[in-house]
C-alpha cells in the first residue's frame, strides 16, 4: 500500500511538470490584449497591442486584462482538471478498491 502511496505521489509531480509545460492564453479585443499563463495558473506574459494602448483609459484597461487573467486562468484550470482526472482514474485503477466502490 505505502508503494502505491509514492506511485501517487510520484505520479502527481510527473502531472506538474507536465502542466508547467502546457501553456494556455486569454485574449480580449480581438486579440488586442493577451494573458498566457501555465496549466499551473502562473502568468508567464501579458502582452497589449500598441494601438489599443494609446486609444485605452486606465479604467477599460484594467478591467480587459482582468478579463484576459480570468480566460487564461480559465483555461488553466480546466487543462489541470483533466490531467487530474485521467491521473486519479488510473491511479484508483491501480489501487485495487483501497478506498471502496
Amino acid at each position: 500500500m505505502f508503494d502505491k502511496l509514492m506511485q501517487a505521489q510520484q505520479k502527481a509531480e510527473e502531472i506538474k511538470k507536465r502542466l508547467d509545460g502546457i501553456t494556455v492564453t486569454g485574449e480580449v479585443e480581438a486579440g488586442k490584449i493577451k494573458v498566457t499563463s501555465t496549466a499551473n495558473k502562473k502568468i508567464t506574459s501579458i502582452h497589449i497591442d500598441a494601438s489599443f494602448l494609446e486609444a485605452a483609459d486606465k479604467e477599460e484597461l484594467e478591467e480587459l486584462l482582468a478579463v484576459a487573467a480570468n480566460k487564461a486562468l480559465e483555461q488553466a484550470d480546466n487543462v489541470s482538471q483533466t490531467e487530474m482526472q485521467a491521473a486519479t482514474k488510473d491511479m484508483l485503477g491501480g489501487l485495487g478498491g483501497m478506498f471502496g466502490s
